[in-house]
């Protein structure tokens, strides 16, 4: 049974030639200097909308023989990019004002539309009669509309079509919801412990390659302003590949998690948790090696196109309440302490399972104020979801609040 149609990305690997990895190459070119000028006509105040640079840009062909050897295609839809690129700096928190794209720290991206490549023969068929041949890993549902071509950091070529087809329709799911708290020591607890996600430590496996690879970087650097030697690029290579085999790894297992928890479960209550501070932290090195950023961004991006029901749940003071009566601790807890213990009702539980737990508590209530975790658990004593116990003791005498014991690191 099929649903409604998606848009999505097939990413393919390209095998070019000497002349047409040469051809790529001096577009790409082209390509960044538009991308800098229109950087430059952004610094000096002349508010460079996309009618003005495309006005620009038909000047400049023009102008210079260069640039006309290029395709127009690639050069208009650069600047398109530059464009969203400018409006998300001011929209998109966090996000800054496009810079100057360097020759030695760019990597070469290229866009094209329908009229500016063509597939035949199995063969990518680009503008100035380069042609590259493709590895179809499997056969695209549809016809393209557009394509992406780009280096990544080991010099491998890639393209990315965009396509639409048709997604089937999710599995029934043979439990009502899960609650995701994201941690370090296990990288997703789950109130299911057969659906949790543990820290494998791919890029912490790596670790002594990748400090090999760096010492050796470091020993054939050559001064500023000469160029580097033939070993010093083999050592760099050698180090992306590393750093890129570890990435791969974690991408995997936080595709297939996805999938698993996305099949299995009709709600999904996410703590909206936000890693970035963590790089602050002595934790920064474990943090990234656990990579909690990709797996949420895959888990609600599955969730989404499965038709499920995602929620997004602050995580203030989940770990401090008791997911059983709802009290909420009066001091915050270390990290050191592993076992959540409710002093009013005397429930024990793993700190992260106890946050979880607090996690769907809240989301299936249809309410994500973290001022409101507790009240909203306590309301559920008197019958209420799966997620709690019903018959659950009320707060102690008084009022007191929960405790917690000290467990292990």
């Amino acid at each position: 049974m099929f649903g409604v149609d998606e848009t999505v990305r097939y990413t393919c690997r390209l095998r070019p030639g000497r002349i047409a990895q040469a051809a790529l190459l001096d577009e790409w070119g082209r390509c960044r200097w538009l991308w800098n000028e229109a950087v430059h006509q952004q610094k000096t105040g002349r508010k460079p909308t996309f009618g003005r640079l495309s006005k620009l840009l038909t000047e400049a062909r023009s102008r210079h023989a260069w640039l006309r050897e290029g395709s127009q295609v690639a050069q208009q839809q650069t600047l398109r990019t530059y464009g969203a690129a400018l409006a998300h700096s001011f929209t998109v928190k966090g996000r800054g004002r496009p810079k100057v794209k360097r020759l030695k720290d760019s990597l070469p991206t290229l866009e094209y539309t329908t009229r500016g490549f063509r597939i035949k023969d199995g063969r990518l068929c680009l503008p100035g009669t380069v042609t590259v041949a493709v590895v179809w890993s499997r056969e695209l549902p549809s016809e393209p509309t557009s394509v992406r071509v780009y280096q990544d950091t080991l010099g491998h070529w890639y393209a990315s079509f965009v396509v639409r087809r048709e997604i089937t329709t999710a599995p029934e799911s043979d439990s009502p919801g899960i609650g995701v708290d994201w941690g370090v020591k296990t990288t997703a607890a789950t109130t299911d412990p057969a659906f949790d996600l543990p820290h494998l430590g791919h890029r912490r496996r790596c670790a002594a390659e990748m400090a090999k690879a760096q010492r050796t970087m470091a020993r054939r650097r050559r001064p500023k302003g000469h160029a580097p030697s033939k070993g010093y690029q083999t050592a760099k290579r050698q180090a992306a590949r590393i750093a890129t085999k570890a990435a791969r790894q974690n991408t995997h297992d936080a595709r297939v998690w996805a999938k698993n928890v996305t099949d299995h479960h009709a709600l999904i209550a996410v703590e909206d948790f936000k890693p970035t501070f963590l790089a602050r932290t002595t934790m920064a090195r474990k943090a990234a090696d656990a990579a909690i950023g990709a797996c949420k961004k895959e888990l609600i991006e599955r969730g989404t196109r499965a038709g499920r029901k995602v929620v997004l749940v602050p995580p203030a003071y989940t770990t401090m309440t008791c997911s059983e009566c709802g009290e909420r601790a009066n001091l915050r807890l270390g990290l050191g302490i592993r076992t959540f213990e409710c002093a009013a009702c005397g429930y024990t539980a793993c700190r992260d399972r106890n946050a979880a737990r607090t996690i769907l508590a809240t989301a299936e209530r249809d309410r994500a104020s973290a001022d409101d975790v507790r009240h909203l658990i306590a309301s559920f004593r008197d019958g209420g979801s799966g997620a709690v116990r019903a018959g659950n003791p009320g707060p102690g005498p008084g009022g007191k609040s929960p405790g917690f014991i000290r467990g292990d690191r």
